[in-house]
């Protein structure tokens, strides 16, 4: 068995250990508001996010740090077409064994034909969520998302992060 892995604690020690004392971590203003389910999530659909650089063979991985692309990921996909390409390449180890720790399809459809939750988005979606640039994610990966997930119209979304 597995021992859960603290990525974030990971990463502030890779920094340190490359001298990287100019990384700023994000933090908000403030924490967001806590928006109540407009419906039990039984009656829900639920769409994923997931920031590792997840995406299908035949698809173009991710190449570069700042990549701010989005790769759609259909929802009846199979895990053994499942892919990662990161620009923290060896935090990849556990996924690229197992796909569905970071990309928990055959979960969801679990919970779905058990009838947790209502319905499935018609697609999935994927980003690295390495991108240095702050005012990129802001200005770039952020509105291109939100209209990629708006299509979808989810009552739901299960973002998992790497």
């Amino acid at each position: 068995m597995h021992r859960p892995v603290s990525y974030i604690q990971q990463t502030k020690d890779l920094y340190d250990s490359l001298g990287y004392d100019a990384y700023r971590w994000f933090e908000a203003d403030s924490l967001p508001d806590f928006v109540k389910p407009s419906k039990p999530l039984a009656q829900s659909k639920l769409g994923l996010v997931s920031t590792a650089g997840t995406y299908l063979a035949g698809q173009v991985a991710y190449h570069y740090k700042d990549d701010t692309s989005i790769r759609t990921i259909p929802g009846d996909s199979e895990v053994a077409d499942i892919r990662f390409s990161h620009v923290t390449e060896n935090y990849l180890a556990e996924a690229r064994q197992d796909p569905r720790c970071v990309f928990p399809i055959e979960a969801l459809r679990a919970l779905r034909d058990s009838g947790a939750i209502g319905g499935l988005a018609d697609n999935f979606f994927s980003c690295m969520g390495g991108i240095y640039s702050q005012r990129r994610v802001t200005d770039e990966l952020i509105p291109d998302l939100a209209a990629h997930i708006e299509k979808e119209n989810i009552d739901v979304l299960l973002l998992v992060p790497l």
